[in-house]
């Protein structure tokens, strides 16, 4: 009998082979996650970036769970508008598109490498220069593009082409002057030397040493906000997961500051009352109903950020239940890994450099993040942020703990669509009992801005029926990254494993 070691879903074949050689050289499934989070800089690189940050939700075997928080924070200090670099660029998705800013004003503090080397210290057995090789690996020997990484490439195309360190980065090896294309091969030469010089220096290199004080030089010099006390002052934040039961699972998410943990639950906590599981999947009823909640969601965001504390509170809940069932309501770049190992261990990490700034640091290969930049990070609108505060954020890896014994490891990327796709894959799960590749592939809504967009596969006639509340629709031809990439593993209470990469963001499992 073949005894596995683990499972991994992630949003690139090589990310997810990363971790799975942690887990066959006898690492656990932390090990793993790191391995994993550098090759998705390699492999993923808008996505992830040594210059970005994001969460982890571990649960350990021996320990309580926790996350681990080394996302982006404000800097220490503003200037005035006139004073910084800080420009629009337009990221067209082909059915929608978006407003980002960049520009060397957008960096805020990044915590990935802090990240990095706290959770290898707390949680990791295997040694650092082991957990780095897979990624070193594929940045030197190059990486084949495929066609989901040539579609991120084209919809950024105005960051990758922002300055000629930039290009440089994603250049074709075949013409210099032109973006890297399917099919071409990616060497990255640089960013192997700098994850290199970092197992071997430690995170000092870039928070203290010649990096950091590169990155603040021209920061200082070319319109940024970073100093280096802001690197130096960097610490990962752990946090208490919020803890959310659901039916007969208890979710275990990322917490406040960061909104996409708590808004998930605060849907579920809309659907917990209703029998929605009694609803056929994409009836009229089942998406009039969904929709409200995500409606709904969205003008608690908007309206009720100071109250947050308190939006899940039975009270706050019974509000909200009694508007929905009344009369309903009136009118980024990121990646997913999740790994569960055979010795109990779940690891579920959400990363995100925004879409870069278009500032590659000198020498490295690193795009620093555009997180100050980012309007779902700046609700209240730019240059209102404070200084020195970790941001919040939409990311939500999430933990499921079914009373059947099974454990479940999600999350997703994509800006405001995390919660909405986290939320569905929740509620196809335990709500219409689907198995776990239907749950992550069954076709997505989301309503935000008084429009409700529709994957194919929805029912017609059930859209059209939901035209008398929610007029504006976007029904897409094609599954879209838009949607969100909820790549998925779960290990049942017989120890059997089983995971789904999500193909709307190039997923794969890969069982060890």
């Amino acid at each position: 009998m073949t005894i596995n070691k683990g499972i991994v879903a992630a949003g690139h074949a090589e990310t997810a082979s990363a971790a799975s050689e942690m887990l066959h050289e006898g690492g656990n499934a932390f090990d793993a996650v790191l391995a994993a989070m550098l090759a998705a800089c390699v492999a993923e690189p808008v996505l992830a970036s040594p210059g970005g940050g994001g969460f982890l939700t571990a649960m350990p075997t021996d320990s309580a769970p926790a996350v681990y928080d080394f996302f982006a924070q404000t800097p220490g200090r503003k200037l005035p508008g006139n004073q910084i670099d800080f420009h629009p660029i337009v990221a067209d998705f082909g059915t929608a598109s978006q407003v980002f800013h960049i520009g060397m004003g957008a960096m805020a503090t990044p915590g990935f490498v802090r990240g990095l080397f706290t959770i290898h210290r707390e949680r990791c057995r295997l040694p650092l220069d082991m957990i780095t090789q897979p990624a070193i690996r594929l940045a030197r020997e190059g990486i084949s593009i495929n066609h989901f990484q040539a579609l991120i490439a084209r919809i950024v195309a105005p960051i990758l082409q922002a300055t000629p360190d930039a290009l440089a980065s994603h250049a074709s090896p075949a013409d210099p002057t032109r973006l890297i294309r399917r099919g071409e091969v990616h060497f990255q030469p640089l960013l192997a030397d700098f994850f290199d010089a970092l197992q071997h220096e430690g995170e000092s290199l870039f928070y203290e040493g010649e990096i950091g004080k590169q990155l603040i030089e021209d920061s200082r010099s070319t319109g940024g906000l970073l100093q280096m006390e802001d690197l130096q002052d960097y610490r990962v934040i752990k946090r208490e997961p919020l803890k959310y039961r659901y039916r007969d699972t208890q979710l275990i998410t990322n917490p406040l500051p960061s909104l996409g943990g708590t808004l998930i639950a605060f849907a579920l906590g809309l659907l917990q009352t209703e029998k929605i599981g009694e609803l056929a999947p994409g009836s009229e009823g089942h998406l009039r109903h969904l929709s409200r909640v995500m409606r709904l969601t969205q003008e608690t965001r908007s309206h009720d950020h100071s109250l947050m504390d308190n939006i899940l509170s039975p009270e706050t809940s019974r509000h909200y239940q009694t508007m929905l069932r009344d009369r309903g309501i009136s009118k980024r770049g990121t990646t997913q890994i999740s790994i569960a190992d055979s010795l109990g261990n779940l690891a579920s990490m959400t990363l995100s450099n925004g879409e870069g700034c278009g500032y590659v640091i000198p020498g490295t290969g690193v795009m620093m993040n555009n997180m100050l930049g980012e309007e779902d990070l700046n609700p209240g609108g730019f240059h209102h942020w404070q200084e020195n505060q970790r941001l919040s954020s939409m990311m939500a890896p999430s933990l499921l703990l079914t009373r059947s014994g099974d454990t479940i490891v999600t999350g997703s990327g994509g800006s405001n669509r995390i919660r909405s796709a986290v939320l569905q894959v929740i509620s196809n799960l335990l709500d219409f009992s689907m198995p776990l590749e239907q749950a992550v592939s069954q076709p997505r809504i989301h309503f935000e801005a008084d429009l409700l967009s529709l994957e194919p596969g929805i029912p017609q006639e059930s859209a059209d029926a939901l035209r008398d509340e929610f007029p504006e629709q976007q029904l897409w031809k094609h599954k879209n990254l838009f949607f969100g990439g909820a790549h998925t593993v779960m290990r049942s209470r017989k120890g059997e494993l089983v995971g789904i990469g999500d193909e709307r963001r190039g997923g794969v499992s890969m069982k060890i």
